[in-house]
């Protein structure tokens, strides 16, 4: 079965990067500093950070549906990513070594 992963897009995270730790605290948010590859992946970028880059950690909405299934999680978005393009029927290594818990929804937002 064909599928397509996608990328976040940079835009909507491009301006946290010039708040400050406090402006960030106030929307529950992060700056943090990569530590070790692997370990911080970018939902942007679809790749892992290197040691010593900036990142911001946020909550992000990856399901905004009037559904039971509606839901949110923690996300990286490293500062200066480039939005992936990833080929049809095709899996980012930064996919790879990890265990990830796959779901899919139909139109009407249900699993």
């Amino acid at each position: 079965m064909p599928f397509q992963i996608h990328a976040l897009p940079k835009q909507p995270f491009a301006a946290l990067f010039a708040l400050s730790d406090s402006e960030l605290r106030d929307r529950n948010m992060r700056r943090v500093t990569a530590a070790t590859h692997p370990g911080f992946p970018c939902r942007v970028s679809l790749a892992d950070a290197d040691p010593g880059e900036e990142l911001i950690l946020l909550n992000h909405q990856h399901l905004d549906a009037a559904s039971p299934y509606a839901a949110s999680h923690a996300i990286y978005v490293r500062k200066d990513a480039d939005q992936a393009q990833p080929a049809a029927d095709h899996v980012p290594e930064v996919l790879t070594r990890r265990l990830l818990s796959v779901r899919g929804f139909n139109a009407e937002s249900l699993m």
